[in-house]
């Protein structure tokens, strides 16, 4: 974890350190395991192409956790995310390979508020495409 973000230090445009979050499906094993959704389109290629998806697809809340840590990374306090939502727009999908999937996450501060809080833009492309819409933290600075 890095230092403490300070407020004083951040403006608007600001970028956040990229990340990268491979994924591979024994990550969707663990994250089931752990969330309780066993849903088969996470797991079963059978399952998830007969429900007209194109393989296995990674739960969209994994997906948002991950998107997540490029705030939490960045401001070295999980506890000063006031706030965080996502909507889901495209699954990640998940092949059944060594490479898996890469979610490839970035982040701006969109917005610096008078309270001591700045709203974080989050983007994050799988196969270049955009897995999160509206994608923002709240964010409480030092």
């Amino acid at each position: 974890m890095s230092a403490r973000v300070a407020y004083d230090e951040v403006e608007v445009g600001t970028e956040l350190p990229p990340l990268s979050v491979p994924l591979q499906r024994i990550n969707l094993i663990m994250y089931a395991g752990a969330s309780g959704d066993f849903n088969p389109i996470h797991w079963n290629q059978r399952f998830a192409q007969a429900v007209g998806l194109p393989d296995v697809i990674a739960h969209g809340m994994l997906t948002m956790a991950s998107a997540g840590r490029i705030v939490t990374d960045w401001v070295g306090d999980p506890g000063a995310v006031v706030e965080y939502g996502v909507r889901m727009t495209r699954p990640v999908v998940v092949p059944d390979d060594d490479r898996g999937a890469l979610v490839e996450i970035t982040a701006v501060v969109g917005a610096k508020n008078d309270d001591g809080t700045v709203r974080v833009d989050i983007t994050a492309k799988s196969q270049d495409v955009t897995v999160l819409g509206k994608a923002q933290a709240v964010v409480r600075l030092a």
